[in-house]
């Protein structure tokens, strides 16, 4: 069993896990399936997100899920391989795992996010947390921030938009045998994207990639991951306490 997509977990490895805590958290990988130009793989955003997950889980009693693998990358149709759902259909299968995870005990719910262009978890967050539910949404834009500092990456987020230097990274340190040549001289920016909505990447991109790989390394890839879980600290404080905090962080 690949433990790095499908936890090996048992009903009593759950239950153990979250027996001292105040409210079990669970944590759902969601990716999705598209072109990650010509020396990443399709599951690229399925197995960042699952390495977030999986350092997360490494560092605090979370209920670790396995992932949701195709999300909405509509803009990347263009490219053969890729495949969306709706954003209607992601935002029921997340609300679903959430309900289902209520019945069971489980009251947190924190989803890590892959890929940028599953904007309706956010969505999905804002509601459930208006109905009371706990639920997150990581790595915020100030985690990715706070981990591209840590680990030494050049490029801004901006720039690194899609298959660039931290992707590249990451999967050179968690899957090197998936990384393939040809990022050492694939390099591409395209700041200005604001249509990107209407027209999709291949008006701004010929190979797929907005970003710059080449500055990809394995120690980025550790010290990325290494920061994200850090930086989870505070949701699982605030997921975990008995009365949920109105303004978590601050004194």
């Amino acid at each position: 069993m690949d433990a790095s997509l499908v936890p090996a977990d048992t009903s009593e490895d759950v239950r153990r896990r979250g027996a001292e805590l105040p409210r079990q958290v669970a944590v759902l990988p969601v990716g999705s399936f598209e072109q990650h130009g010509p020396y990443l793989p399709l599951a690229t955003d399925t197995l960042v997100a699952c390495a977030v997950a999986r350092e997360i889980a490494a560092a605090y009693p979370v209920h670790l899920l396995p992932p949701v693998t195709i999300g909405c990358s509509h803009e990347h149709a263009d490219w053969p391989g890729t495949v969306s759902i709706s954003s209607a259909t992601l935002h029921a299968v997340v609300g679903d795992i959430a309900s289902s995870l209520r019945r069971s005990g489980v009251e947190a719910l924190v989803v890590v996010n892959g890929h940028g262009g599953n904007y309706v978890l956010g969505n999905v967050v804002q509601e459930s947390s208006a109905r009371g539910e706990r639920m997150a949404l990581f790595p915020a834009a100030e985690d990715w921030e706070g981990a591209r500092r840590r680990a030494g990456v050049a490029t801004s987020l901006l720039t690194d938009m899609h298959a660039g230097e931290i992707e590249t990274s990451i999967l050179l340190h968690t899957h090197p045998e998936s990384v393939r040549p040809g990022y050492e001289t694939a390099d591409f920016v395209a700041d200005d994207r604001r249509h990107l909505l209407s027209l999709g990447m291949s008006a701004y991109t010929d190979s797929g990639v907005i970003g710059r790989p080449s500055l990809g390394s394995a120690e980025k890839g550790k010290e990325l991951l290494a920061s994200l879980a850090d930086s989870f600290g505070t949701y699982f404080s605030f997921l975990t306490a008995e009365k949920r905090p109105e303004r978590p962080g601050r004194p």
